[in-house]
């Protein structure tokens, strides 16, 4: 797979994750807790999708590191909220795994990104 074609598929791959995310929320029994974890992985995992295509179009390597570490963050963050909805029960196994190793997978690409960048 040629770069360009991999950063095509890498963007919507991670876009697909929020929208999941965003479908997984919904779909849940509305609590409290639920509510807050819901708005905070929301926002991690639109985060994640947002600045690595901001990452995509940066003007220097220094800006693609920043952008970079900024997806790194947040593609972790939302691994954190994940594993919150599936160790308190909140959402089941068989719904958040999927998300959750799909996450996972994402964390691993742009943490390899960043690990790669050189400013030669």
């Amino acid at each position: 797979m040629e770069k360009v074609e991999f950063i095509e598929k890498f963007k919507d791959r991670t876009k697909k994750l929020s929208v999941d995310i965003i479908l997984m929320y919904n779909n849940l029994n509305k609590s409290e807790a639920t509510k807050v974890i819901g708005y905070q992985i929301i926002k991690s995992a639109t985060s994640t999708a947002a600045n690595y295509r901001a990452s995509c179009i940066a003007r220097s390597k220094k800006e693609f590191y920043s952008k970079i570490s900024i997806t790194t963050e947040e593609a972790d963050e939302t691994v954190f909220w994940l594993e919150v909805l599936k160790d308190s029960g909140l959402a089941s196994e068989k719904l958040i795994n999927p998300l959750l190793n799909e996450a996972e997978e994402i964390l691993k690409v742009v943490s390899k990104a960043r690990k790669n960048t050189t400013f030669n």
